[in-house]
């Protein structure tokens, strides 16, 4: 992350906030009115608090995130679908090693020494928000991201989602009596920090962070023996049986997610490096729709691959970057298009609409999707309708989490091609 933020601070692609600030409010108000102005490049503060450095935005922006790829912000899908079928290739293994900069000072925990932030006025409390969480259990490790809000100063009530794969380690921890040991991770590689957030098969998170990188990611261990990654600050602690309520927390839909009986991570120790660097997350911030989004685009891409010729997919921000999604096939025959948006519908489960366009379409711009629909679609033909669905529990028109799904081909007729063929556009 500290590399990261320095070579992005030389390019010009760093916005830095030299006066003091608070944590509470003000850091996440700077920062959302910089991208109410579509500014969406990274902020840097350089005091919170008086004497803490915090880093907000890092991959706020899909041209951010495919430099870092070393790709374009166009093939981001693609380019994610094929390492992610490319299982063991150069650079995928994993290093332990035994020094980390991260062990540069060790102390108890003390959570009111870091620049947790409050983000909004009706927050349940003080929030972490980037921070990676690792956990192993029968030698089987996983590293995801989740909200952790703060109850005092060696407690966090952690969302864990079911049937996630950390939600399943937990549960099967406590039905054997055992607590589950963990280390949080904050301020790590963008790429890490990716992975993380990425569905990949159980216990794979690092070695898809190191095909990513295209060499080993390096990790250490903490002292209760849980490997973490190369960190600005690092907890280490244990999920037991103790349930809290957690919330309220804005999610990434901008509203308020509800309160619910959550588990809660005891800490036993700190580690950082000398005058660390916090890394936040703005809750329903253009980094956090990022990273909630672009790792469902390789599935979709992926599934519809199995019925259809996949040329790109795209999580739109109209709709949060999570529930609305345009895919593009090259057809080859009809029915292909209502084959996809089963297959998508199956991929990413929180999706609500997917429409279907052709290689003239670009998806990126909502103009010309819009203009696909209003010019190849036959709505009693070309809709597929599924009421009663189960959704995302972050929509709030869901009932009792369920939604109704709608897929949209609007797609050429195939064979009649030449009537859509735009001579102006």
């Amino acid at each position: 992350m500290r590399e990261f933020k320095e070579r992005l601070a030389k390019e010009g692609k760093l916005i830095e906030i030299e006066r003091s600030v608070s944590s509470r409010y003000e850091v996440a108000s700077i920062c959302a009115e910089f991208e109410r102005k579509s500014n969406k490049i990274p902020v840097f503060f350089h005091s919170v608090d008086g004497t803490h450095k915090v880093i907000m935005n890092v991959l706020g922006r899909r041209e951010i995130l495919a430099e870092l790829l070393g790709t374009s912000s166009s093939n981001i899908a693609p380019f994610l679908a094929k390492i992610a079928e490319g299982g063991e290739r150069e650079g995928s293994k994993v290093k332990i090693v035994e020094d980390s900069p991260t062990k540069e000072v060790v102390s108890k925990p003390d959570l009111s020494e870091l620049p947790i932030l409050t983000y909004f006025g009706g927050d349940g409390g003080a929030y972490i928000t980037g921070g990676v969480v690792i956990a192993e259990l029968d030698g089987v490790r996983n590293a995801s991201i989740h909200r952790m809000m703060v109850l005092d100063e060696k407690r966090l009530a952690v969302r864990l989602v079911p049937p996630r794969h950390l939600y399943k380690m937990h549960r099967e921890a406590i039905e054997r009596g055992e607590e589950l040991k963990v280390g949080i991770a904050i301020g790590v590689s963008p790429v890490v920090l990716l992975a993380a957030a990425t569905r990949v098969p159980p216990g794979k998170e690092f070695e898809y962070a190191s095909a990513l990188k295209r060499e080993p990611v390096e990790l250490f261990k903490l002292d209760n023996a849980v490997a973490v990654p190369h960190a600005e600050i690092a907890l280490e602690g244990f999920i037991g049986e103790e349930r809290v309520k957690e919330g309220p927390f804005l999610d990434i839909t901008g509203t308020y997610d509800k309160i619910r009986e959550e588990p809660v991570i005891t800490l036993t120790r700190t580690y950082h490096r000398k005058d660390p660097i916090y890394h936040a997350i703005l809750p329903s911030g253009v980094e956090h729709k990022l990273l909630m989004g672009v790792p469902y685009e390789p599935l979709i891409y992926k599934a519809v691959e199995r019925v259809a010729r996949v040329k790109n997919v795209f999580l739109t921000e109209g709709g949060c970057c999570y529930l609305h999604a345009v895919v593009q096939i090259k057809k080859e025959g009809e029915g292909e298009a209502k084959n996809a948006i089963i297959a998508a519908l199956a991929a990413h489960p929180s999706l609500k609409l997917v429409v279907l366009v052709d290689t003239d379409i670009d998806i990126f711009n909502p103009n010309e999707v819009e203009y696909a629909i209003a010019t190849r679609v036959r709505w009693n033909e070309d809709v597929v309708f599924i009421p009663d669905t189960k959704g995302s529990s972050l929509d709030p028109s869901s009932k009792n989490g369920l939604t109704t799904k709608i897929g949209i081909d609007a797609t050429k007729e195939y064979g009649e091609e030449e009537k859509y063929k735009r001579e102006f556009s």
